[in-house]
């Protein structure tokens, strides 16, 4: 016989939450890679990366995981996620989103200067995110990026990871390793 609880845990609550949140705000988005995949896999991504690979059970880190792009890509705001979520996974949320109001390159540089004086959970976020966004490069990398832009995101990869030293092991070797594949990309 099965023991069967009537209602779920609340950190488990608040991850499904946290998912269907996201999954509603990214509803119409798409990634950009050719088969325009629904952009919810990557965060859900993010969260599998972070329990199955970095052996993290930290439940405000998997419900800013699954929240990361929300501020940056959609029209959340802190304050909603704040009253939502509650202020330490805002606070996560808000140490991995970019300005949008700042030239591309700008944001790339401010990633790399930023890591390093993140907090551990938003560098958790970040190696996973990292890690999801290779192994997309490998997969079945963006339409239109070229070979040279391609190479361009793994090196800027690597400088923002050398923020991330310390953070865990496991996360760590899965990123180097990634790295360490950008000579199998094709044109």
């Amino acid at each position: 016989m099965s023991n069967t609880s009537s209602s779920p845990s609340p950190s488990v609550g608040k991850l499904v939450n946290a998912i269907a949140f996201a999954a509603d705000k990214h509803k119409s988005q798409r990634r950009k890679d050719a088969e325009a995949s629904p952009y919810i896999n990557h965060p859900i991504g993010l969260v599998n990366v972070l329990v199955n690979e970095g052996g993290i059970i930290n439940n405000d880190v998997l419900c800013a995981a699954v929240l990361h792009d929300t501020i940056e890509d959609t029209e959340t705001t802190a304050q909603e996620l704040s009253s939502h979520f509650g202020e330490k996974i805002a606070s996560i949320v808000m140490e991995v989103t970019d300005d949008k109001n700042l030239p591309k390159a700008e944001r790339k540089l401010q990633q790399i200067a930023h890591a390093v004086h993140s907090s551990h959970e938003a560098k958790l976020v970040k190696l996973a995110d990292k890690i999801c966004n290779l192994r997309d490069m490998l997969a079945s990398p963006p339409a239109g990026w070229d070979l040279v832009r391609r190479k361009a995101y793994f090196d800027w990869a690597d400088q923002v990871s050398n923020g991330l030293k310390g953070t865990n092991s496991k996360l760590e070797n899965i990123l180097k390793s990634l790295i360490a594949r950008s000579s199998e990309l094709k044109q």
